[in-house]
Order: C-alpha cells, then structure tokens, then sequence
C-alpha cells in the first residue's frame, strides 16, 4: 500500500513538472505535391487529372496486350508490347510538358517587355497584368484574361496572382511572379530597369538553353534508336509460328523479362548522361 501511495504521488509530482514546460507546437507538413498532376499542368491539359491519365495508361497497356495476344498467340510477347504501350501516354503528356515550356521560355522576355511598357505609360501593376490579355503573346492571353476576372471579382492582388501561377505551371513564370509580389510589397521606384534587367536575364537563358537542347537532341535520339531496334525485330520474328514457340517456353520468359530489363536500365542510363539540369518550380 504505501508502495502504491509513493509510485502515486510520483506520478502527480511528474506531471506537475511536465505541465511547467510548453509542448512544442507541431508544424503541419505540407501536402505533397502530386507528380503527375504537376506534370499535367505544365503540358497544359487542365481537365486530366493523375487519376485519368493512370486509368489511360492501364487501360492502353491491356488493350495492347489484347491485341498483341490474339496477333501473336503469345503470353509473354503480349506483355512486352502491352507495357510498352501503357508507357505511351506518359511519354506523350512530357513531350507535351516540354515542349510547351520551350515555347513558353521563348515569350516570357516580351511579356517582360509588355509590362514594363505598359509600367512606363502609367497603368498599375494589376492593370498591366491585365493588359497582356489583349496585347500580350496569344499563347497566353488566356491566362492573362483569367487573372484579369479573378482580380475584378476578388480585389486581391495576391491572390488573383497565386492563381496566374497555379495555371501556368511554369519555372519562369514563378520567377516573374514572385519577383512582381515582392516589387509590389516592398515598393520602390525601379520597376522598369528590374524588369529591364529580367527580361535581358531570360532571353540569354533561353538562347543558352535552346543551344544546349539541340545538342543533347542526339543524344536522346540515339537512345531511343537503341531501345526500339530490338523490339521492332522481335515484332517480325512474331510472325514466325517458330518463334512463338520458342518464347513461349521458361527460357523464352526469362529472355524476354531480361530484354525488358536490360533496355529500360539503358535507356535510362543513357538519358541521365546526357540531360540537362532540369528546370525545376522552386518558388511555389
């Protein structure tokens, strides 16, 4: 009992030191960003979601394989052809995605220009925002609209510019973005030589980056030579009853599963030796 009395008043002792000291507040982590949808988002498809774009490679990779099985009789053939058919729709939403960004890299300088233009003729920042939905790129003028209603329904500046940010999904246009909120936010009264000056630093980065890309152009063709030459070969070996048979066979499964292997560690290989640093969204 007095065992039991001394662990009790222990207990209250402790607590009553624990409650002198403040628990540290636990800071939410934020949401991780969802990978497919960011990519969806800088190809410029806003009525995808990740959740469709799996659903289209899944549902692509088992019609190939469908299609393949019947042609050819063949399980494990099918399921080659079928994978990479079901690779197809992520292959085409990146293309889409880069080369999107490289149009887009090419018209950030004279948006840049537009708006210190327009700076210069005495519009606010908001209205020259605004104005680039009229006489900015076509490419973006719907963008620019869209900010344009955003702000009349909102009246806020940031937000309406959050927005802009979210549907442009580009590195650049981050960069531009923040550095209008921080000159908005801070103030000052040399809006048009930093704009000068951004728009000086972004075309020499597109024009160093457009030499680099069509140098490493190659390179990535080459790859994709190499990993295509294979499969188109086995595409005309299928039409051989022979053939079939030996791949249907233990053997002709762990040939084909090593092939599968073999070419996506290459091709993966080759590609991160000769690509470029990616231009990543570093200011969301």
């Amino acid at each position: 009992m007095a065992a039991a009395a001394g662990m009790l008043g222990g207990l209250g002792l402790f607590l009553v030191w624990w409650s002198c000291w403040a628990v540290p507040a636990r800071v939410p982590r934020a949401p991780r960003a969802d990978g497919l949808q960011d990519m969806l988002r800088r190809a410029g498809v806003e009525r995808v979601s990740s959740t469709g774009l799996l659903g289209s490679v899944a549902g692509l990779g088992v019609l190939v394989v469908l299609v393949f099985f019947v042609l050819t009789r063949s399980l494990p053939i099918a399921l080659c052809f079928g994978l990479f058919g079901g690779w197809l729709p992520l292959a085409a939403v990146r293309w889409r995605a880069r080369r999107r960004s490289a149009v887009l890299r090419q018209l950030w300088p004279d948006v840049v220009d537009h708006l210190r233009s327009a700076i210069r003729a005495g519009l606010s920042l908001p209205e020259a925002l605004t104005q680039l939905g009229e006489k900015g790129p076509l490419e973006l003028r719907q963008f620019f609209r869209d900010f344009g209603s955003d702000y009349r329904a909102s009246g806020h500046f940031d937000s309406a510019l959050e927005a802009l940010k979210e549907r442009l999904a580009d590195p650049v246009a981050d960069r531009i973005i923040e550095a209008l909120r921080l000159t908005r936010e801070v103030g000052g009264s040399d809006l048009g030589r930093l704009l000068g000056t951004l728009a000086e630093f972004l075309r020499e980065n597109a024009r160093t980056r457009s030499e680099l890309e069509a140098r490493q152009s190659w390179t990535v063709n080459a790859a994709r030579l190499a990993i295509a030459a294979p499969w188109l070969v086995l595409m005309l070996l299928a039409t051989r009853p022979e053939a079939i048979a030996a791949y249907n066979t233990g053997p002709g499964w762990a040939v084909l599963v090593g092939g599968v292997a073999v070419s996506l560690v290459c091709y993966r290989l080759m590609l991160r030796i000769g690509a470029l640093p990616p231009d990543e969204r570093v200011l969301r």
